[in-house]
């Protein structure tokens, strides 16, 4: 194993124990926010997740929240997800969630865009996990269970 793949599977292990984002929160209240909740499984390994999101009325994600249970790919793809999207805006979201989507499809090989890659930021030592086709729907879990939350809390319809 080359020294740049000990740094991925130590970041994954670090965001598995340590997760960003753990806990499911309400939204603000009163505040004008949307807010939106998605249970997600996969039913291949059993990895679960349920995420809530709290949106601004600008369209902005104020806050990502979540629990779940499963294999530490998932649950540190969700934990460097909530790291990514929150403060971020409803398109550069919908952005982060296709660059992200493109690298599980690089077979290991990861973006030939560097400020892709730079936008990705810890999202991108996923890219041994996209070598491993059983593996990817791990990873893509918590991207699945925000789009989710997002189109249920209306936001998308909104921006």
């Amino acid at each position: 194993m080359s020294t740049l793949e000990q740094m991925y599977q130590q970041v994954i292990l670090d965001h598995a124990k340590h997760p960003v984002g753990r806990g499911l929160v309400d939204a603000a209240p009163g505040q004008g926010h949307l807010a939106g909740e998605s249970h997600q499984v996969n039913p291949t390994c059993g990895d679960e997740v349920t995420l809530r999101v709290d949106v601004t009325p600008d369209g902005a994600v104020a806050g990502v929240s979540w629990d779940g249970q499963g294999c530490s790919i998932s649950q540190a793809s969700v934990s460097v997800m909530a790291t990514l999207v929150e403060g971020a805006s409803l398109d550069e979201v919908a952005r982060l969630d296709g660059l992200f989507h493109d690298l599980m499809s690089s077979r290991g090989k990861g973006l030939d865009d560097d400020d892709a890659e730079d936008a990705l930021g810890d999202a991108t030592v996923f890219t041994g996990v996209s070598q491993y086709p059983a593996r990817i729907k791990c990873a893509l879990l918590g991207w699945a269970a925000l789009k989710d939350s997002l189109a249920r809390s209306g936001a998308l319809a909104t921006s």
